[in-house]
C-alpha cells in the first residue's frame, strides 16, 4: 500500500552526504535493494484463503546532484512488491508499485556559527523524528512504530456518528454519510508520503528548527494536481543536550478532509472548518554500544456532527545493543490509545477502535560491509481480541551500494 511507504528517508540531510565530497559539482546515486520473507495470518481477515507466507522486494534509488558549494538536487524513487511493509500484510493483494517519494531542490549556507537550509519540491513531512532516519539499512528492526502505521479513519467519507467509527474486521474502512464510493484502507497519522511544498531550516550550536508549508496535510497527502489541496503548516525543533542526546518536538494543523465530502457537509460549512492536528515529542540517545529512540504523538481528526472528535495517541521506545562489530540486537515497544468520541446524541461506550500494543525483537548480522541480514518477530495485541493472528515473523536482507558517484568539477 503506497501510503505505507515509510521510506523515505535517507533524506534527513542529503546535502551533508554530497558535501562530504571534495568536488563542487558531482552526481551520487545510492542504491538499496531489500528482499524480505514474512509469515503471518493477517491477510486472512481480507481473504480466508490467503497463504501465511509471502516474499517481497524493494529497490530504493536516490539520485543526488551537487550543483556547487551551496545548491543540490535530491530525489528518491522506489519500486516494491506488496506485501513488503508489515502494514501491507493485512491485504491479500499482490502487486508491484513504483513511487517517486521525493524530488526537490535544496540550498544550504553557513552563517557564522549557524547554518541555513532551504528546500522546495516534493518533501517528506517535517513532523516526527522517525522519518529522518528510516530506511532498510538504518532501521534496526523490520517494522515501523504504530505511530507510522494505518489508522481506520478516512478523509473522503463522513461518519454519521460514533457508531459509524467502529469498523468491522478486515482492512477496508467504510462510513455511511456521504463521500467517495471507492475502497479505502485508512490513513497514516504521520504520512511519510512526499508532499509538494517548501521548507526552511536553521541550526545553531545545539538548536535546530524547521518550518514547512505544504499543499496538503501529512494525514492526507495530495499531488500538485490533486482536487483536495489546502495550505498547511508543519513545524519542528530540537535541542542537543549533549553529544549523543537530543530531544525534539513537532506539530501540524490544517484541513484534511477530501473534496469528495464537500456536498455532504452541514450547510454553510466548508472543508477548512474541520482540520486535523498533531503534536509530538521525541528523544534520541546513544552511548557506547547502546542506542535508544522514543516518540509520543497525539492526533485529532475533526468531522462534522461530533462534539468530541476521534483522537489517537501513540508512543514507542526503541533500544539497540551492539554485541560485536557484526552482530546487534534490538527491541521496540509501541502503543496506540484511542478516545471515546461523542456525537450530537451520544458518547461512545468504548474506544472508537481497539487499543493496540506492539512488541518487536530483532537480531542483525552484517556478513560484509554492503549487506545486513535481519531476523525478527513482532507480537501485536489488540484490546478484546485474543490470539496470535496478527503476529509476524520476518527475515530481511538489505544490500546497500553507495559507491555510484561521479565528480564533474
Amino acid at each position: 500500500m503506497r501510503k505505507c511507504c515509510f521510506i523515505l528517508l535517507l533524506c534527513g540531510t542529503p546535502w551533508a552526504k554530497l558535501a562530504a565530497q571534495e568536488a563542487e559539482v558531482g552526481v551520487k546515486i545510492p542504491l538499496t535493494i531489500t528482499a524480505d520473507f514474512l509469515e503471518t495470518d493477517r491477510a486472512k481477515g481480507d481473504d480466508p484463503s490467503a497463504p501465511p507466507l509471502s516474499a517481497g522486494f524493494r529497490v530504493l534509488v536516490s539520485p543526488q546532484v551537487k550543483l556547487g558549494p551551496n545548491w543540490y538536487f535530491y530525489s528518491a524513487l522506489q519500486v516494491y512488491s506488496a506485501p513488503f511493509f508489515y502494514d501491507d500484510t493485512y491485504r491479500a493483494d499482490r502487486y508491484i508499485a513504483t513511487d517517486m517519494l521525493q524530488m526537490f531542490l535544496g540550498y544550504v549556507r553557513s552563517l557564522g556559527k549557524a547554518s541555513l537550509s532551504l528546500r522546495a519540491g516534493k518533501l517528506t513531512s517535517a513532523f516526527g523524528e522517525f522519518p529522518l532516519r528510516y530506511d532498510g539499512a538504518a532501521n534496526p528492526l523490520l517494522d515501523q512504530p504504530l505511530l507510522y502505521t494505518h489508522l481506520k479513519l478516512r478523509p473522503d467519507q463522513l461518519p454519521c456518528g460514533v457508531a459509524d467509527l467502529s469498523q468491522a474486521p478486515g482492512p477496508d474502512v467504510e462510513f455511511h454519510c456521504g463521500g467517495a464510493g471507492n475502497e479505502n484502507y485508512g490513513i497514516t497519522p504521520v504520512g511519510l508520503w512526499g508532499l509538494p511544498g517548501a521548507e526552511v531550516g536553521l541550526s545553531r550550536r545545539r538548536v535546530d528548527a524547521r518550518f514547512q508549508l505544504t499543499n496538503s496535510s501529512p494525514v492526507n497527502p495530495q499531488g500538485v494536481l490533486g482536487p483536495s489541496q489546502h495550505p498547511q503548516w508543519t513545524a519542528g525543533a530540537g535541542y542537543t543536550i549533549r553529544q549523543g542526546f537530543r530531544v525534539g518536538m513537532s506539530a501540524f494543523r490544517g484541513p484534511w478532509l477530501s473534496a469528495a465530502v464537500k456536498g455532504y457537509l452541514p450547510s454553510s460549512s466548508k472543508v477548512s472548518d474541520f482540520p486535523a492536528s498533531g503534536v509530538g515529542v521525541g528523544a534520541e540517545w546513544a552511548r557506547g554500544r547502546w542506542n535508544a529512540n522514543g516518540e509520543w504523538g497525539r492526533f485529532v481528526f475533526r468531522y462534522p456532527r461530533f462534539r468530541t472528535s476521534p483522537t489517537s495517541s501513540f508512543g514507542y521506545c526503541e533500544l539497540k545493543r551492539v554485541i560485536t562489530p557484526r552482530f546487534y540486537s534490538a527491541f521496540r515497544a509501541s502503543y496506540q490509545a484511542n478516545n471515546h468520541p461523542e456525537d450530537s446524541t451520544a458518547r461512545s461506550a468504548a474506544p472508537f477502535l481497539p487499543n493496540r500494543q506492539a512488541y518487536e525483537i530483532a537480531v542483525g548480522f552484517r556478513p560484509n560491509h554492503l549487506q545486513l541480514l535481519k531476523v525478527g518477530y513482532e507480537w501485536l495485541r489488540m484490546e478484546g481480541i485474543p490470539g496470535t493472528h496478527d503476529n509476524v515473523f520476518g527475515v530481511q536482507l538489505v544490500t546497500s551500494i553507495n559507491s555510484l558517484s561521479k565528480a564533474l568539477k
